[in-house]
């Protein structure tokens, strides 16, 4: 009894929606009547007449409950004489089906099964384990749809052009989209279904529509090069062998697949209304097929940032294999970003750090910058999840990497990064050997150096994988020490410009940078063991 109660109450709401239609602007009910014969659906009818809102959020309002009352109102229709309701399973002629409220489906079912369209949005969300507060809806649409609707438009001018109504009131310079109108349609529902608002969300629901057999026959009717050349051909007698129809065949099917929609709604505006009649049926023919639907959620990426340290030497910053073999026993992005992964559950994740030190340079001090970029995730991490990763990181029993103020960010901290590390300076502390034992006046020479430039080659080291350049940098200050109980061995501290070549610092790189400390001490230098001690940015300290 209830669910008769709610069906009775819609189709009276639906009555309604027309009722103030006909006594507000709608044209002659035997204009409307004619649409509806020509295979235009409800929706489409009333949006191109210049219904909105109330007629298109209303799923209740079929071709039916129109057809039916237009046979009350109309007194050119007699009750039950009129057919303008197909008794074949066509879709609309404007919008291939797209405006139906309920979706046709078949999943290798013996029966067909209608879903409605709200509800397979709210299934696939749930099915992919989305958490959801808030969504924003993309929709994208063959651009036959476009010719349709103008079809159906001129079709209406030459029928009815010349009836005193017409320029008035049919079809109006602003009316509602496609688009527009499947909105009003499904987002109240959807909105109800999966608890959550619709708005300018980072999480958007796509929905692709696709109509291969109408759309094929839209590029194959527009004036293009191609078309041109394949009828010249065939008036030619050329190429028409089996294997060569064929290849005609794909290459027409891979064309209109890769045929962009801006390409395509461009020539359909570039065509005038006497060309488009007489390329294009007026009016559209019927459908048997609706538009083929492929719902797709997307998150725009999140990030996570902090500060990493490296206390292994055997660890690079990225993942490094050569011939499928792994250089060192982990990576910073493998610890870091599986862990992030796996509480945000996205689909893959890239790691973005100021700068790189090499596997064998430990990171000390307050650690790097960096960024997790993670992408579609399905849920963003409370700020007790984003703790719980950092302890879960520093508590490993590797203690390979530890991380210092893990936070979810905003993308603005990207540019934010960026900017600091071309700007940053890095201090280091380097184990080195002399070939000469230093002086007293060689540590001092050395400690009182300020500001001083160098120039560098690109690496003999990375010269495969980096350009061959020369770069000036700046040593800010340098201070070294004899280590206790060695000979020759000594502990340099310096701070220099971000980039600078410290290794090829300290030996020269065979006179590829220059001064270099051997240079400076006239006598043969090799570094030993590298620590990073500080990277100084303002970048969540």
């Amino acid at each position: 009894m209830a669910a008769t109660n709610a069906s009775a109450e819609a189709e009276a709401e639906a009555r309604s929606i027309l009722e103030r239609a006909a006594e507000s602007s709608f044209p002659p009910l035997h204009a409307v009547h004619h649409l509806l014969s020509v295979g235009a659906c409800v929706r489409c009818i009333l949006r191109l007449l210049g219904a909105y809102s109330s007629a298109c959020s209303c799923a209740s309002l079929t071709s039916s409950v129109l057809h039916s009352f237009l046979e009350e109102h109309d007194g050119s229709i007699k009750g039950g004489s009129c057919s303008c309701l197909s008794a074949d399973d066509s879709y609309c002629s404007v919008c291939l089906g797209v405006l139906l409220p309920a979706w046709h489906r078949d999943e290798g079912l013996e029966m067909p099964q209608k879903e409605n369209i709200s509800s397979m949005i709210s299934r696939v969300v749930q099915k992919e384990g989305y958490q959801v507060g808030e969504f924003s809806l993309e929709i994208s649409l063959p651009p036959v749809i476009a010719a349709n609707e103008r079809a159906v438009r001129l079709y209406m001018k030459q029928k009815f052009g010349n009836e005193n109504w017409f320029e008035d009131k049919m079809f109006p310079q602003q009316t509602m989209s496609v688009k527009e109108a499947l909105r009003l349609l499904i987002v109240p529902l959807l909105e109800k279904q999966m608890n959550a608002k619709y708005g300018n969300s980072s999480f958007r629901i796509r929905l692709t529509y696709t109509h291969g057999d109408a759309s094929q026959k839209l590029h194959c009717l527009l004036p293009n090069e191609n078309n041109r050349k394949r009828k010249a051909d065939s008036r030619n007698g050329s190429d028409t062998s089996n294997e060569a129809h064929k290849r005609n065949s794909t290459d027409a099917n891979n064309k209109q697949i890769s045929e962009s929609d801006s390409f395509i709604y461009k020539t359909l505006e570039s065509i005038q209304d006497h060309e488009f009649c007489n390329l294009i049926q007026l009016p559209p023919e019927k459908v048997f097929k609706p538009c083929h639907l492929v719902i797709s959620c997307l998150r725009s990426p999140i990030y996570i940032g902090g500060r990493y340290l490296k206390l292994s030497r055997n660890v690079s910053q990225s993942c490094w294999i050569i011939d499928d073999e792994r250089m060192g026993e982990a990576s910073v992005e493998e610890i870091i970003g599986g862990n992030v992964r796996a509480i945000c559950r996205g689909d893959s994740c890239k790691f973005h750090a100021a700068g790189r030190e090499d596997i064998d340079v430990r990171m000390l001090g307050s650690g790097r910058p960096f960024l997790v970029e993670l992408l579609n995730v399905r849920s963003i991490p409370s700020e007790i999840e984003v703790q719980q990763i950092e302890d879960r990181i520093n508590n490993s029993e590797t203690k390979y990497v530890r991380v210092r103020n893990l936070k979810l960010v905003g993308n603005e901290i990207w540019s934010m990064m960026r900017e600091g590390e071309a700007e940053k300076q890095k201090q280091y502390a380097a184990l080195i050997w002399t070939s000469r034992e230093l002086a007293e006046n060689d540590l001092h020479n050395i400690s009182v150096t300020k500001e001083m430039e160098i120039v560098q080659k690109t690496p003999i080291r990375v010269l495969h994988r980096r350009s061959p350049l020369e770069r000036k940098r700046i040593i800010h200050w340098m201070e070294i020490e004899k280590v206790a109980g060695g000979s020759n061995y000594y502990l340099l501290q310096l701070c220099t410009q971000a980039g600078t070549y410290i290794k090829e610092f300290v030996h020269g790189d065979l006179g590829r940078t220059h001064p270099s400390i051997g240079t400076i001490l006239g006598c043969r230098a090799e570094i030993l063991q590298l620590d990073v001690t500080d990277v100084k940015m303002d970048f969540l300290q």
